[in-house]
């Protein structure tokens, strides 16, 4: 028996040794990579920057403003390093995109290249028109990934497009998902019922798609609304309701019209940062890490969140 121990401990220093040896990479990996950290709900290791410009793309043209992975913080900074997936998200009724400014900001640290028209804002605005204009600018950074000169020359993984965006935006990026192909998955917040119908546009997607929203809204209720999309969809596809979150606790501030809930907006925005970074990681980056996250045990019992899904 004896003898037996002695032949197994050459085999088991091996083990020991092979642990360590692959730690120190694994390590090295994740402090490479924003996607190995095990919180999305807080800030990525990516610098956040911005700058404002003009789409021009599929006979459409429109200001935006472009949230991204930096080199340095701040307006006109190098994009960071890689191909990194992209979204186009589309404002809420009568909002402004600064008013997404968190959020926006929030995917930018973890990596991803976000196009924000500020197209439709007025009165009457159109919602077929808001999803072309989604489309367009995924079109037009598509297109920059191979333009000489561009900030983004190379820098879009244009394989990982994807679509969100709030209310009308919500609703005008399902219908922009319906028309458009190389989109890989969508995530809407409060998504609000749209002309053509949004919830007709679900029933028609086979990506994975996402429905947050709030149980105290009062504009765009998860009743008349974000349930219905989720009905309406095939899997893949979530539908997650904040306990006590309300139509304007995803913005950054409220405007004419708005209403409240029981949760502070500090409290509803991380839920909703954590809930939709770990989807958009999985679905467009890839990340299998964050599979518990987005449909395992972690989502259905995330505090403060109802969880539904076809997986």
């Amino acid at each position: 028996m004896f003898r037996g121990l002695l032949r197994a401990v050459p085999a088991l220093l091996l083990t020991v040794a092979a642990a360590f040896t692959v730690a120190p990479t694994a390590s090295a990996s994740a402090a490479a990579s924003p996607a190995a950290a095990t919180d999305p709900s807080t800030a990525g290791s990516y610098a956040v920057a911005y700058t404002d410009l003009t789409v021009s793309a599929s006979g459409r043209s429109f200001s935006a403003r472009v949230w991204y992975p930096g080199t340095t913080s701040g307006a006109n900074a190098s994009v960071a390093a890689g191909a990194h997936p992209a979204l186009a998200f589309g404002h809420g009724f009568f909002q402004d995109v600064s008013k997404y400014e968190t959020l926006l900001k929030h995917y930018a640290s973890w990596g991803f290249i976000t196009v924000t028209p500020k197209s439709q804002g007025g009165l009457f605005p159109s919602h077929s028109g808001f999803a072309d204009d989604l489309n367009a600018s995924l079109t037009w950074l598509t297109a920059q990934n191979t333009t000489s000169g561009s900030r983004f020359a190379d820098k879009v993984d244009v394989a990982h497009l994807g679509l969100s965006g709030h209310s009308m935006g919500g609703g005008a990026a399902l219908l922009a998902a319906g028309r458009n192909t190389a989109v890989k998955s969508v995530s809407t917040l409060a998504a609000a019922e749209t002309n053509p119908s949004a919830v007709t546009a679900s029933g028609t997607l086979a990506i994975p798609a996402q429905y947050v929203g709030g149980s105290q809204d009062g504009i765009a209720g998860v009743a008349g609304n974000q349930q219905k999309m989720y009905d309406a969809k095939r899997a893949p596809t979530q539908l997650r309701v904040i306990t006590g979150g309300f139509h304007c606790g995803f913005v950054d501030s409220n405007g004419i019209g708005c209403d409240s809930g029981s949760i502070t907006r500090a409290a509803q925005q991380k839920l909703t940062q954590g809930i939709t970074t770990a989807y958009l990681l999985h679905t467009l980056g890839g990340d299998s890490s964050m599979y518990d996250q987005v449909w395992g045990s972690a989502a259905q019992n995330l505090a403060g969140v109802v969880y539904s899904a076809k997986p």
